[in-house]
Parts: structure tokens; sequence; C-alpha cells
């Protein structure tokens, strides 16, 4: 009973698999042209078939979890400030406790190439899984976008009947409760973006205030609010296929060892039907070409459109235990092991991609440890003369700015180191006190006695912090009259 109940399952999924095939006849997907344009140069539209299975719930539970990890951010306080605040109106970038300044910059250089390089060694040995499972496009199209889609439209059959359904009232309600829902996500996004830039408070006091007080960052919500509803609802996998260039530069950071998804055609070959023991275990139902959300059909092997989402193995395995037969016809595997051959995974490229980034880590880690301070301290000229002699006493005028990095009080003194005789500071007796993330400019004067003066002069300024003892040495050039 159980076995004939399975069984009239399985011939309701490969009769509904054969009338799927019969509407892909027509757009067969093949090497010479994207499956997403038509032969006269028009738009064909995708609609995957929802899938099942151990690839689809992990992607889809990492996927809500990165969103999290998203929304959440600019509301977790670290040292005072989000986890993830990119203040630019501040020039202060607040990043998991550390707090960074425009004079900080580089490491934003190092931190970028880093991530780089991470992402071309993960290629190197996993293909394009950043692109299936961690891009942020992906993560909201498909865990986002498309869910929306399937609850309120239906499974792929119903969203292609309702597309060539005529503009009645059903349809004109379905496409304006989705695109609202669309736009009130795309609009969330939006709004989740810019806190990372003026803060989640500021924000909201942004919003209460309207938009006529905040012109830049009302243009910038509702402009990104228009981008993401255009490519989340209607662009989709246009732009991985046609902007994103990451697919076309996989070739360069692939190889036959890298582990991609791939078909079997030891296993698969001859295509036909299940009861025919002549042929292989692919019975061309088509599924994995139904469930792509690029369109391509993985048996043709890899190819720049595929993202490594694994929809199609999930696919292909559920048709193969409803026959009975091992799964892993499309399966994660290098093109070696597709071919029976063993894969080799330390190979030159690897060792090059980690040579490279432990370079850039040994440079990131140098330069942080003799420039990055929790302090920082400028010195100009002041405007003006630029010098005064009043008797036998010569007065330069400089301006200091302070900022304190931390997320505490700090003092700060200033001496003159290795200074001639006769030169002294004024104007910055005892210590100056700074609160957290604090900036503060103080004039400083320095005097020297005129019988000392023997011609311009480059003096060392010292600017010391309390707690910590972290200094800063600044040069500054001591100007006058011309010696006797």
């Amino acid at each position: 009973m159980v076995r004939q109940v399975m069984r009239s399952g399985f011939d309701r999924i490969v009769r509904a698999c054969v009338v799927a095939a019969k509407q892909l006849r027509n757009k067969k997907p093949n090497l010479d042209s994207l499956t997403t344009v038509n032969a006269d140069g028009s738009r064909y539209i995708l609609h995957p078939a929802d899938v099942s299975g151990r690839f689809t719930t992990v992607r889809r539970w990492f996927g809500w979890l990165l969103i999290a990890v998203y929304v959440l951010l600019p509301w977790i306080p670290i040292n005072g400030a989000p986890a993830l605040f990119l203040d630019v109106e501040n020039r202060r970038f607040h990043m998991f406790g550390l707090t960074l300044l425009t004079q900080d910059m580089w490491v934003f250089f190092f931190a970028i190439s880093g991530l780089g390089f991470v992402l071309f060694f993960i290629t190197a040995i996993l293909g394009r899984l950043w692109c299936g499972w961690a891009c942020p496009y992906t993560v909201f199209l498909e865990h986002v976008y498309r869910r929306v889609e399937r609850w309120i439209d239906g499974d792929a059959p119903a969203r292609r009947k309702l597309d060539a359904a005529p503009n009645d009232r059903r349809k004109i309600v379905r496409r304006t409760v989705k695109w609202t829902i669309y736009t009130l996500i795309s609009a969330a996004i939006a709004h989740v973006f810019i806190s990372y830039f003026v803060s989640v408070p500021r924000l909201y006091e942004f919003m209460r205030e309207g938009p006529a007080e905040h012109m830049i960052s009302f243009g910038v919500v509702f402009a990104l609010t228009a981008i993401l509803l255009f490519c989340f609802a209607w662009f989709r996998e246009q732009f991985c296929i046609i902007l994103c260039p990451y697919g076309r530069i996989q070739s360069a950071l692939t190889d036959d060892d890298t582990v991609v998804i791939g078909y079997d055609p030891g296993r698969g070959e001859p295509r036909g039907k299940a009861s025919d023991p002549n042929n292989g275990d692919c019975i061309d139902c088509f599924r994995c070409v139904q469930v792509c959300p690029t369109g391509i059909d993985i048996r043709n092997g890899l190819q720049l459109e595929c993202i490594g989402c694994a929809a199609c193995i999930d696919a292909c395995d559920d048709i193969m235990r409803k026959l009975d037969r091992p799964t892993g016809l499309v399966r994660y595997d290098s093109t070696k092991g597709l071919q029976g051959l063993k894969r080799r995974i330390l190979r030159p490229r690897l060792w090059l991609y980690t040579v490279l980034g432990l370079l850039g880590l040994a440079a990131l880690g140098t330069t942080a440890f003799f420039k990055a301070r929790p302090i920082h301290a400028e010195v100009s000229r002041m405007r003006g003369a630029p010098y005064f002699q009043d008797g036998d006493v010569i007065r330069n005028h400089y301006q200091t700015r302070l900022i304190n990095k931390r997320n505490q009080p700090v003092g700060f003194t200033f001496s003159l180191e290795d200074a001639p005789e006769g030169f002294t500071l004024s104007g910055v007796d005892g210590t100056l006190t700074l609160g957290a993330l604090e900036e503060a400019q103080r004039p400083l004067v320095i005097l020297a006695d005129r019988r000392h003066y023997t011609g311009p002069v480059t003096l060392s300024l010292r600017v010391e912090a309390d707690p910590g003892g972290h200094s800063v040495r600044r040069s500054v050039r001591f100007l006058g009259p011309a010696p006797r």
C-alpha cells in the first residue's frame, strides 16, 4: 500500500515534469545563447520551480541568518557605538569596537584586498559558493522576494498561467498586492542601509522630522528603494548574468580541481525512460532546468550563469530517490571527479593566494602596530604673521586638533622633545581632558629667547595620552627674525 502511494506520487511528479519539459521544448537551454533572451532579442521571463532538500534547507537558514546580521548590526552597541557605523558626517568609522578616522582609511585598503584574496581562495577550492550562498543579491532575491512571489502567485506553473492570463480583476489585485509588498520590503532594506551611515536613533529622528528637513538622506533612501525594486522585482537574474563580473572571472580563478556543481555523464547517459534498462540514470525530466534560477541546463557543463545554488542537486536527488536509484547524479564535485579522476586539493594557485594573503596580513599588522593609535593630533600654523616679537621673546602661534578615538575620557599633555635652549611651550599647561570620542581644537604657542635664536628650526612636539601611555610626535617649524 505504501509503495503504491509512493508510486502514484512519483507518477504525478513525472507528469508535471513532462508538461514543464514540453513547455521548454521551444526554449531549450544551450551553450550558444542565454536562456533569458529570446531569438528576437526580447526577454524570456524565468519562473524557477520551488524545490526542497538538504542543500535548500541549509541555504535558506543561512540566508535568513545573514539577513538577521544585516538588520541587527546597527542596533548592537559595542564600546558605545553601533557594531558597524560608518559615520561619514563626523568622519569616524566604528567597526566592531574599533574606531577609525579618515587618517586611518588605509586600513580599508588592506581589509578590502584581504577579503578579495579570501574570495579568490574560496573560489579556487569551492567555486562560486559565495554567489549561491552568501551574496546579498542572491540572499534577498531567493529568500525574500521569490518567497513573496510564490506566496501570492503560486508555484511556477501557476505563475506562467497568470502571466499569460488577461488583465482581469484577479490579476490586477495580485499584481498590486505583490508590488506593494515589494516596495515596502525595498524601502525597509534601504532604511537599514542608511542606518549604517546615520545610526538608528538619528534615522528615527529624520523620519519624524520629515523629508524636507533631510533631503539628502531622503533622496538616498528613495533612490535606493527604486533601485532595489527594479533589480529584485523585475531585473532579477539578469543582474547576475549581465552585470556581475564575478561569473566571467571564475574561469581565471578555477581549474579542473575546483569543486563545482556538475552532472555525471558516466551515470546519466544515455538519457531516456526509466523503464528502458539500456538508458542511464537521467530520465531527461528537465527537473534540474525547472528549478534553476538562471535557466541553464547543468547537464551541458559548467556555465557562467551558474551561481552554485545547489537547487539542481536537490531536485535531481529527489527524482533519484523516487526511482530507488543512488543520489548524486548532479552533485558538488570537481571536473576531474566527475570524470572519475583523482582531485588535488593543494595546487599552485592556492599557494599563491595563501602567500599573497599572508603578505597582506603582515603588512596590515605591521602598519597597524606602528601607525594606528587610539589618539590623533594635528598641529598647523595659525593664519597671520609667521612670528611675533616682544622685546627679547619670539612667539610662533599654532593650532592643535586633538581627537580621542577611545570610548572613555583621555588626558593629553604636551611637551617639546630635545628642544634647543631657550624654547618653551605656552597655552597648553597641565592636562587637557577630552571625553569619549571627543574632538577639540586648542591654540598652542612656542616661545624662544631672542638670545638663543639662531635661525629657523624644526622642533619635535610630543602629545601623550593618559591612560594608555600612547604618544604622537609632530614636527613644527619655528620661524623668527634674522639672527643678530
